[in-house]
């Protein structure tokens, strides 16, 4: 089955089973949409639950203040991947795979990226290069509002959504302080599951698709 998702900032783990399961189209077209996972994710720290997110240039009131996801650039005048990086670190650095995947991961917080889409895209690939799997390559040209032929996941990076995600739980760095938190960021898992990634994510029952 191939199915239509957003890509997200390091998306969740609903999104990569998807992945996983099933072939990707990326969905490039279309209004860029605030307070989605287009420009968060959610890891966990010593406090819980946390929030990453990207800065991202407002446009003002041109077009009823509506912009293009594939346009929407990011604002680099303060150094938020610093502060991204260092959350990470000081987060997952005692898990049992930081230091194995730290070297994939650390040069997307290096250098400046323009597009939020890009960059995005960018993440996706990286944990893919990770797992050892291949990247999906597919996008749309034009945006369709109602799609056939294709199952549509686009839902998947709105956190308004709350799907029925059935998940084994797993060790947490901090799963001794707080309960475990359901459907992180991908970083969660790959941190803490490292090389048992692909094998979890495969068992995952995706049937919210059909939600």
């Amino acid at each position: 089955m191939k199915v239509l998702l957003h890509p997200g900032y390091f998306p969740d783990i609903a999104n990569f089973a998807v992945m996983v399961q099933h072939n990707i189209c990326w969905e490039a077209e279309g209004n860029y949409q605030k307070q989605t996972y287009r420009n968060r994710c959610i890891i966990c720290t010593d406090h819980g639950k946390h929030m990453l997110s990207i800065p991202i240039q407002h446009i003002g009131n041109t077009r009823k203040g509506k912009q293009e996801y594939k346009e929407v650039k990011i604002e680099n005048t303060y150094n938020w991947q610093r502060q991204h990086w260092r959350t990470l670190e000081t987060a997952y650095r005692t898990s049992p795979f930081f230091e194995y995947y730290e070297d994939d991961i650390v040069p997307l917080y290096e250098q400046k990226h323009t597009y939020l889409l890009d960059f995005n895209i960018k993440t996706i690939e990286c944990i893919h290069n990770c797992l050892q799997t291949q990247m999906p390559l597919n996008r749309t040209t034009t945006y369709e509002k109602n799609i056939e032929n294709i199952k549509d996941g686009r839902f998947l990076t709105s956190p308004k959504n709350n799907i029925e995600l059935k998940q084994v739980e797993y060790n947490q760095v901090f799963n001794d302080r707080h309960p475990f938190v359901k459907n992180t960021s991908i970083l969660d898992l790959l941190f803490n599951e490292g090389t048992n990634t692909m094998t979890y994510l495969k068992n995952i029952n995706i049937d919210f698709l059909n939600a």
